[in-house]
């Protein structure tokens, strides 16, 4: 018997292995393929070898279990040793030595095949494939030898339920042998002994070669396969059984760890990282909410999270983020890690989103959502009892429970969560939480929190011309630091008297310099009156690169560019703010980020939306618009300063005029803002839509049943704090009441203590209204509306429909101007026109109020400001060119990209809401195709590249002039060719678009196969067959 640690010499196996492939070759009789093996080749027989290799190492006759054992803890000390070097984690702590120890036996077992992934791959490939597979036979004796009699048990359970699987994860029926600690009791001790010889086995394993086909398929790539599938195999059991030390990589195979390594450059996690991803509550499944300062490497543990969801426990994830931007933004960072570990990545933002999705049999989905559509997401799967196949709920930005409807929609979509499903984890993370203890009681969460910043962030006010740093130690809270040493000539004085061209011609143009302004106009001012005065040196900077930009940004434009951008860029400077386009936000972002630009004058958004750091960060003026700053804003602006792997330290200067001076030593010294439920302030979108969807969703139907639900809502928390004048179920009674006032809920609230079991029911408009995800404040207008447009709908042109499709919230922001109004009548045909008749606005009425005559007859403002914003989005549809668009209205093009953006939304919404209900089946067809058209609102044979994520109108003609025309196209595109053939693409960007249309070609192909297999399934309940 060959003892445990043994192993051929090179030499040897390669002869066993010539002479193993002629000795398969001579017989091809079962019966008498060995016969008596001793006479068969006489002593030259391979199997005589074996025996005789065999005995070689056994001459020692008192060798016994113990020296197997004691070569055994050696290879597992330097498994040990491995393990700790290879640990990808910058913690120095060492682990429970229970789970060191197992782990190192998973590395022992894995030493063959690790070891040989390089050196040995192409002598792998040179064997033939009975050879490859005695090895296999082989590495199952060596795990024989160390199973306990109820790891066998186990093994056998694992073996029986992995023949299911049938995805790249799980090439592993034999994972857990291959992995399994070794236990050297007293029983494994007579089984040692007992077992067969080696001649034995190879005879067993000739006989099965001898009849097994050759692989056609590359034994490297296999065996590849095999390791990775091993490892997520393995990581799954771990993480099943709570064991501390969960596998190579947090319990994911050792190629997420290349990934991050490839993709985003990542050797080692912070030691908060490690200690985070450790805790005892994640391993348990408690909920958790997490908070450091930005810029501390939040998401990356998030990601981790979500991709141990994927892989190891095979269930679906959400992650919630609070901007569209964002969202694309993640799909395009996370769609290269689906590719190449097997899971889905879908965007819900926007028009974008299936509801409910489609339940995949094999490959796991990552919903990566804004908070509107994470809400009908969940309602979604909530409908159709699905709700238990999220596995895990990420929610970054978890502050912005506090922030308005969207705060309200978020609480309600995490309250449905907590209720209906007692197994899907949540986990929020946040830079700006206070009352964290009423979120830990809402949530039922962990807490974790940590200071740590990867650069050091020096804080500044500066008062005139000197700065001073903050220091909430001494007594006013600040410290003297420097007095600024720019000479400012009596005109530069009265041109910039805040000093900010001295401020950030300290940093540009070899760093980078973010600017927040209070206003959009603000924002533009700054920029043009910093490049009025900056040296031309400042010109030659990248100079080529900057004339690249300003020719991008033309042929976005069709030919026209902002004037103020057409003066800042040469200079290395441009404005940031929602006045922009998408494209132009795109291009800008593109061109800071690669330091072709380094100054950026922004407004507040930029703080809480993509992540552009910078070396200093200044604050024009303590304020928001007209709004003085909080503290929850201010340390989301000054968080972007200090950029990892970069910069040594960030600054922030807070610019403060001497008036300010006592509310900004407050602002910087006192506590982050509170977070509190928006659910009664924001009553049609919280309360209100709540307790519909409840009694919708048959969550909740009665009224003891919808307060017990309240009790868990974070206004359940802090209903003391929120409601001093009623209690929480009068506030219910009143909302459930004006539900059944306005048509939406059926049934009858008892008073306190009469029948409070009454079963509420919702009716037909009710149900289209939460499935819509329509502001309750409008439900019955819109029903009015669509009946109305029954009655005569024109379909000369998509004018009636593009009218139903304007939201209604857009409209008390816009002031008509009448003269362009008349003119864009006038231009309308006769049928056209009558759609201004049917919903209201008669031609006589706009004729007078553009020639300025009195009105008498009373029409809607709301009607009237409706029709002028639709006239814009009809042309924007006819035309597709946002800035003609924008020049004709005298409009802003970034107020018309934002029309454009929510109606888009309005109608998907629109489109949802017409399904629920059967007389506008008309519509159906007709929003499907207006949805669209809004959404990319460019000509159709772009569409199809416009689905990429992050790829628009500018980047999509680029690519469709360049001859990548289909989605298939950009899928099968190489890289490092498209870099050569599209203008400003880097590589970083090839590579992501590459890998999105892959994510939605692959998204594509596994919905059509799940109908496929849907169609062909066969029906339990056909008559006759039971």
């Amino acid at each position: 018997m060959i003892p445990f640690g043994f192993t051929f010499k090179k030499a040897d196996l390669h002869q066993l292995s010539v002479q193993a492939s002629i000795l398969l070759c001579c017989n091809d009789s079962e019966e008498d393929m060995f016969g008596d093996y001793d006479s068969f080749c006489g002593n030259d027989s391979l199997l005589a070898q074996v025996d005789d290799i065999e005995h070689k190492y056994l001459q020692d006759k008192n060798m016994n279990v113990k020296a197997a054992r004691e070569i055994t803890v050696g290879n597992l000390q330097s498994g040990i040793h491995q393990k700790k070097q290879d640990n990808f984690s910058a913690s120095e702590k060492p682990s429970v030595l229970k789970a060191d120890e197992e782990a190192a036996c998973q590395v022992h077992d894995r030493d063959l095949v690790d070891g040989s992934r390089e050196p040995a791959e192409s002598l792998l490939d040179d064997l033939p494939s009975s050879q490859l597979l005695y090895f296999e036979k082989m590495n199952e004796l060596s795990s024989a030898f160390r199973m306990s009699p109820d790891s066998k048990g186990r093994s056998e359970c694992v073996n029986s339920s992995s023949d299911k699987i049938r995805s790249p994860l799980s090439y592993c029926a034999d994972a857990e042998h291959r992995n399994r600690p070794m236990d050297f009791s007293s029983d494994t001790k007579c089984v040692l002994l007992k077992t067969e010889s080696l001649k034995d086995h190879l005879k067993s394993a000739m006989t099965g070669n001898a009849k097994a086909q050759t692989l056609q398929v590359s034994k490297t790539k296999q065996l590849k396969e095999a390791i990775l599938s091993e490892e997520i195999f393995v990581a799954r059991k771990a993480i099943e059984s709570s064991s501390v030390d969960i596998g190579p990589f947090y319990g994911l195979p050792s190629k997420v760890k290349d990934l991050f390594r490839q993709l985003r450059g990542i050797e080692t996690l912070y030691e908060w990282q490690h200690d985070c991803l450790m805790l005892e509550s994640l391993q348990q499944r408690k909920n958790l909410i997490y908070s450091l300062p930005t810029s501390g490497g939040k998401t990356l543990v998030a990601e981790i999270m979500i991709l141990q969801e994927l892989l190891c426990r095979q269930k679906d994830v959400l992650m919630i983020l609070p901007y569209v931007a964002i969202v694309q933004e993640k799909i395009r960072g996370l769609s290269s890690f689906g590719i190449e570990l097997g899971f889905l990545v879908e965007e819900y933002a926007g028009s974008k989103g299936r509801f409910p999705p489609i339940k995949r049999r094999v490959k796991k989905s990552l919903y990566i959502a804004t908070i509107e559509k994470g809400h009908a997401l969940v309602n979604s799967l909530i409908e159709t009892e699905r709700i238990s196949d999220l596995g895990l709920v990420v929610v970054d930005e978890l502050h912005m429970l506090g922030e308005g409807s969207r705060g309200a929609i978020l609480e309600i979509t995490l309250a449905k969560i907590l209720y209906t499903s007692k197994n899907t984890q949540i986990v929020g993370m946040s830079a700006t939480l206070n009352n964290v203890g009423d979120l830990q009681k809402f949530l039922r969460a962990e807490y974790y929190t940590n200071n740590f910043r990867p650069v050091e962030l020096k804080e500044y006010v500066k008062i005139r011309d000197t700065i001073y740093a903050v220091d909430s130690k001494t007594e006013n809270g600040f410290t003297f630091s420097r007095l600024l040493n720019f000479k400012y000539s009596s005109y530069l004085e009265k041109a910039d008297p805040d000093h900010i061209i001295a401020l950030v011609t300290e940093v540009i143009p070899n760093y980078s310099c973010l600017i927040f302004c209070p206003t959009k106009k603000n924002c533009e001012n700054v920029a043009s009156m910093v490049c009025k005065y900056l040296k031309k040196e400042f010109r030659a900077h990248r100079e080529k690169e900057k004339q690249d930009l300003v020719k991008n940004l033309k042929s976005i434009g069709n030919g026209s560019v902002c004037p103020v951008l057409k003066q800042t860029i040469p200079f290395g400077v441009a404005y940031h703010h929602s006045g922009l386009t998408n494209d132009e936000r795109k291009s800008i972002e593109e061109a800071y980020s690669s330091g072709v630009l380094c100054l950026l004058a922004c407004t507040a958004t930029l703080a809480a939306g993509v992540n552009l750091p910078a070396r200093r960060v200044i604050l024009r003026a303590p304020y928001v618009a007209n709004d003085f700053l909080k503290k929850n804003q201010y340390k989301q602006m000054i968080g972007r300063a200090g950029r990892a792997g970069i910069d040594d330290a960030g600054e922030s200067i807070l610019i403060v005029q001497e008036k300010d001076k006592h509310l900004v030593r407050d602002l910087v010294n006192s506590p982050l803002e509170n977070c509190y439920s928006n659910l009664l302030l924001e009553l049609t979108k919280g309360m209100q839509s709540l307790l519909l969807s409840l009694v919708g969703l048959k969550i909740a139907v009665t009224c003891d049943e919808v307060n017990n639900f309240m009790c868990g809502t974070l206004l359940g928390v802090q209903q003391q704090l929120l409601s001093k004048e009623k209690s929480l179920s009068e506030l219910i009674k009143d909302g459930l009441e004006n539900l059944i006032e306005k048509g939406l809920l059926k049934g009858r609230i008892s008073e306190k203590g009469h029948n409070s079991e009454c079963t509420l029911t919702i009716t037909p408009l009710g149900k289209a209204t939460y499935k819509g995800s329509i502001d309750l404040a409008y439900c019955n207008l819109l029903y009015r509306d669509l009946k109305k447009g029954l009655e005569g709908l024109i379909l000369e042109s998509n004018l009636h429909l593009l009218y139903l499709a304007t939201p209604y919230d857009v409209t008390s922001s816009c002031s008509p101007d009448w003269m362009i109004y008349l003119r864009q009548f006038n231009q309308l045909s006769a049928a056209e026109q009558k759609v201004a008749d049917i919903v209201g606005v008669p031609e006589s009425f706009i004729t007078k109020k553009a020639s300025g005559q009195a009105i008498r007859k009373n029409v809607d403002s709301a009607v009237v400001n409706r029709l002028y914003l639709t006239f814009v989005l009809y042309n924007l549809v006819k035309e597709t060119n946002i800035w003609n668009v924008s020049e004709k209205f005298n409009m802003s093009r970034g107020y018309v990209q934002n029309l454009l953006n929510s109606a888009a939304s309005f109608a998907s919404c629109l489109l949802h809401f017409c399904e629920e209900l059967e007389e506008f089946w008309v519509y159906k067809a007709l929003l499907t195709e207006l949805t669209k058209q809004l959404t990319y609102c460019v000509k159709t044979e772009l569409i199809p590249l416009m689905e990429v994520a992050g790829v628009l109108e500018a980047r999509a003609k680029q690519l469709y002039n360049a001859g990548y025309k289909t989605l298939a196209h950009l899928a099968n595109a190489n890289p490092e060719t498209l870099i050569k053939m599209i203008e400003h693409l880097s590589r970083r960007q090839a590579k992501q678009i590459v890998s999105s249309a892959k994510m939605l070609l692959s998204e594509k192909a596994e919905a059509l196969q799940e109908e496929v297999e849907e169609l062909l399934k066969v029906p339990t309940d056909i008559p006759g067959t039971h």
